[in-house]
């Protein structure tokens, strides 16, 4: 998962929790209630970081 600002993801379908790792620190975030068409639109996305910024922060 190439990208400057995301380290790695993680969803877990159960909780609909999604983990976001970021980069350089490394911190783990966690969001609630995230949708599964949110986190497969997220993963597809071409920048993850455009795509979290837009999507997901904030509103999760």
């Amino acid at each position: 998962m190439p990208s400057t600002v995301i380290q790695s993801i993680n969803y877990d379908p159960a909780t609909r929790t999604l983990s976001v790792w970021f980069v350089p620190s490394g911190n783990r975030y966690d969001f609630y209630d995230v949708p599964p068409q949110t986190y497969a639109a997220f993963r597809k996305a071409w920048s993850k970081g455009r795509f979290f910024n837009a999507f997901i922060r904030d509103r999760y």
